[in-house]
């Protein structure tokens, strides 16, 4: 099967087209035959390893067991293991593929009990396979991280990325006040998904205005710590999706200790039951994708010079089209 491969870190020039083994699905396990997948700042970051904690869980000097990136799927099921009873052959399915990756290929072998569900009815496989990292990140943080409440007045910091877009839609659909932040070109974006206010970060500077929030979620890891603290209300939570580095992580535990205010990090990894609440979530209308560009399997590269700039709006796809299709 065709796969991108990245056999060492650094620039986009590192991923490479190649023929790999088909896999074979394990007892537990489906075979998805891969339609679309993604590009996302988590593969960009892993492929440069930075932060420096990517080497110490793929490889010190270069990948290793993880030598194809991506995370997200959406394709049909071709084969499975002889226990798995949740799924057929034929079955449409959208998945995440968690820290185990390999994603960015034309087949993956993912284990039935994990985060692998039915494809919702009204979505392509490419706006499938834009929901399963930014959305389900989205969910753990507001929903488990940050307990977000009806009429809470909430602020999404990168309101126009894939986890933005997810978490503006999300925290509409708990009830929240939301404001997003973002830069100029994406304010009408931000404000079709559902904001009830947007703040251009380019000509304004929402840490000065006096207005406090309940929760602050920085998608970015680009705001103002002390900032974002001020604009807390007094028993506020500040979300930090992207920041393990250990500076971040020393000075929220000070005020988590120190204040009533909470500083929440760390990564959410997919699970089933997240993705089955999306799905019907979306299937309900109330959720969707925001898909900025397409890109063929060959050009993931090209894709991850793109994401790397750091200006998409939602989700960069890749569409992976078979050689019977071609």
């Amino acid at each position: 099967m065709k796969a991108i491969v990245c056999t060492e870190y650094g620039s986009p020039e590192v991923l490479q087209l190649k023929e790999v083994e088909k896999p074979t699905p394990k007892e537990n396990e489906v075979l998805i035959k891969i339609y679309a997948t993604t590009v996302t700042s988590a593969d960009v970051r892993i492929r440069r390893a930075d932060p420096f904690g990517v080497r110490l869980f793929y490889g010190f000097r270069k990948p290793k067991k993880n030598t194809i990136l991506g995370s997200e799927v959406a394709g049909e099921i071709e084969a499975i293991g002889k226990n798995v009873r949740q799924f057929k052959i034929g079955d449409q399915v959208f998945a995440g593929a968690g820290i185990s990756l390999g994603a960015n290929a034309e087949y993956i072998c993912l284990p039935e009990a994990g985060a692998v569900v039915l494809k919702p009815t009204n979505m392509t496989y490419q706006e499938a396979a834009a929901v399963p990292f930014g959305s389900t990140t989205a969910l753990v943080f507001l929903k488990n991280k940050g307990n977000i409440q009806n009429g809470q007045k909430v602020l999404i910091y990168g309101a126009s990325g894939s986890l933005g877009t997810a978490a503006v839609q999300l925290a509409k659909v708990f009830g929240a006040d939301v404001t997003g932040v973002c830069s100029t070109a994406k304010l009408g974006l931000v404000k079709s998904l559902g904001a009830d206010e947007v703040i251009d970060y380019t000509k304004e500077d929402f840490t000065q205005s006096g207005k406090t929030y309940d929760i602050i979620f920085d998608t970015t890891g680009k705001s103002s710590f002390s900032g974002c603290l001020k604009s807390l209300k007094r028993n506020g939570i500040y979300l930090r999706a992207v920041h393990i580095d250990l500076l971040s992580i020393l000075r929220g535990l000070w005020v988590s200790k120190t204040t009533r205010k909470k500083v929440v990090g760390g990564v959410a990894i997919e699970k089933k039951e997240d993705l089955i609440f999306l799905k019907e979530l979306i299937e309900a209308g109330k959720m969707k994708t925001a898909i900025d560009r397409h890109y063929a399997l060959e050009q993931t590269a090209d894709a991850h010079r793109y994401v790397e700039q750091g200006h998409k709006r939602g989700n960069v796809v890749i569409t992976v089209k078979h050689r019977s299709e071609t």
